[in-house]
C-alpha cells in the first residue's frame, strides 16, 4: 500500500506555482471563432489542505470537444488567448492578482484544439468586455545567450508516458489525455510528470536550503519564461538553440517564493525582502550562477516588445 507523503506548506505552494508556470500549460483574428457554450465560475482559493489531498483544479485540459480550464486569472487568459508573455500585458493593477476562474466550455462541431486561443479571445470580448490596443515599446530585458565557451546542455530523452490508472497514494493528477499532469510528492520534494513537458524533479538540499529543479524537457523559450519569474525584468531567448534540453537549476527559497508570488499565490518572501531582488547578473545570485553552470548567460539589454494594452476589462463575467 502506498504511503502518503505530507510536505511542508511552503513546498506545497511551490509545487502549485510550478504547475502554473510556463512549461506545464498549453495576433487577434478579425473574426475569431467562439465556444458553442461556456460556463465561467469564480474559483475557490487553493489551500494547503486541498493541495495535500490532491483536490486541486488547475491548468487546461482539452478532451474531445470539452475544454476544462481551472484556477485561471484574467491575466492568464489574456496570455493564452493572444499567445503573449506575461510582461507583454499592460493593464490595471488588479489584473494579475485578481479573482481566478474555472471555465468549462464546448468546442463547436468541426473545430479543434488549435482554435482554443482564438475562442478565448471571443470569450474575453463577450463575457469580460475586453477592449485593447497594441503598442511597441523599448524595455529593459535580460537576453538569454550561450556563453563564449559554449553551452553544457544535453538534449532531452524520449518523452515518458504519464502512468495510467489510479495515481499512487498522495499523488495529484490534473487534466486528461495529452494534457495530463501527475504530481508525486516525496520527502523533501516531488516529481511532476507531463506527457507534453516530460518530467521535472524538485528536491531540497537541507544544508544549503536550496531547491534543485531538474527538467527532463525544456525549450530555451520555456527556460526564459521561467527565469522571467525570478528576475526583475523579462528574459528573452536569444540562444538560437532549438529543440528541448535537460536543465537543472539550484534556486534559493527567495527565488522560489518569487515564482509562487508571480503565480498569484499570497506567500511572503523567504527573507522578507522585496520582489525582484535578483537584479544583477554579476552579483552571484543563485539564479544567475545556475544559468552560468548551464553554459548560458544573462546579458542586460534593451529591446522592442509588442504590448497588449487593456483599455477596458470587467472584473467579473456576464451571466452564464
Amino acid at each position: 500500500m502506498s504511503k502518503s507523503v505530507r510536505l511542508p506548506q511552503k513546498q506545497r505552494q511551490i509545487i502549485l506555482a510550478l504547475m502554473l508556470a510556463p512549461g506545464f500549460a498549453f495576433g487577434q483574428a478579425s473574426n475569431p471563432p467562439s465556444f458553442e457554450v461556456a460556463s465561467i465560475k469564480p474559483a475557490e482559493a487553493i489551500t494547503g489542505a486541498m493541495l495535500a489531498a490532491g483536490k486541486v483544479h488547475v491548468g487546461m485540459a482539452v478532451d474531445g470537444a470539452r475544454v476544462d480550464i481551472g484556477y485561471v486569472s484574467l491575466a492568464d487568459l489574456i496570455t493564452l488567448a493572444f499567445k503573449l508573455k506575461s510582461h507583454q500585458i499592460d493593464g490595471p493593477d488588479w489584473l494579475k492578482g485578481g479573482q481566478r476562474f474555472n471555465i468549462l466550455a464546448k468546442l463547436p462541431e468541426g473545430s479543434n484544439k488549435d482554435q482554443v486561443p482564438e475562442m478565448l479571445q471571443s470569450l474575453l470580448a463577450e463575457r469580460f468586455q475586453l477592449k485593447f490596443h497594441r503598442e511597441t515599446r523599448d524595455l529593459p530585458i535580460y537576453a538569454l545567450l550561450v556563453s563564449k565557451s559554449g553551452h553544457k546542455l544535453k538534449e532531452s530523452l524520449p518523452d515518458p508516458e504519464v502512468p495510467a490508472g489510479s495515481p499512487p497514494g498522495g499523488a495529484i493528477t490534473l487534466g486528461a489525455g495529452e494534457d495530463k499532469i501527475q504530481v508525486n510528492p516525496r520527502p523533501g520534494g516531488a516529481t511532476i510528470t507531463s506527457s507534453a513537458s516530460g518530467t521535472m524533479k524538485m528536491s531540497m538540499d537541507p544544508d544549503t536550503r536550496q531547491m534543485r529543479l531538474e527538467y527532463a524537457k525544456l525549450s530555451m523559450d520555456q527556460l526564459a519564461g521561467l527565469l522571467t519569474r525570478l528576475t526583475d525584468r523579462p528574459v528573452i531567448d536569444m540562444t538560437e538553440l532549438r529543440g528541448n534540453y535537460q536543465v537543472a537549476l539550484n534556486l534559493s527559497m527567495e527565488n522560489l517564493m518569487l515564482i509562487a508570488r508571480s503565480a498569484g499565490l499570497n506567500v511572503p518572501l523567504a527573507s522578507g525582502g522585496a520582489p525582484g531582488a535578483a537584479s544583477d547578473p554579476s552579483g552571484g545570485g543563485s539564479v544567475f550562477s545556475s544559468v552560468q553552470q548551464l553554459g548560458l548567460r544573462l546579458e542586460s539589454q534593451k529591446a522592442p516588445a509588442e504590448f497588449l494594452v487593456v483599455d477596458r476589462l470587467e472584473k467579473m463575467p456576464t451571466e452564464n
